[in-house]
């Protein structure tokens, strides 16, 4: 079975609030056994022009388990969290 993995891309527009954010983000990658993979950290574009505020990507073993992770009652409260305090673009990709 594939791997699936989400990846975000964040603009953090508070970020006194986008804290509030992160630690619930933090509770549900952990409750769901994702394996962080990236979250933050430096970049360079090396082909076209797409310019990324925030990365995160997140694996998980199968859709189902990244489904239940962006469903679970902690990432529900992440987001709620997150109203406000960044602007979020994410999509679920099957990998290998």
């Amino acid at each position: 079975m594939p791997s699936t993995y989400i990846l975000a891309n964040v603009k953090v527009t508070n970020p006194t609030q986008y804290e509030e954010y992160r630690k619930w983000s933090t509770a549900a990658m952990q409750a769901s056994g994702a394996e962080v993979c990236v979250r933050g950290g430096a970049f360079e574009v090396i082909e076209g022009d797409w310019t990324p505020d925030r990365l995160v990507l997140l694996k998980f073993p199968s859709k189902e388990a990244a489904l239940a992770f962006y469903n679970s009652p902690e990432y529900t409260q992440a987001r709620a969290a997150r109203e406000g305090a960044a602007i979020m673009r994410m999509v679920m990709v099957e990998g290998t």
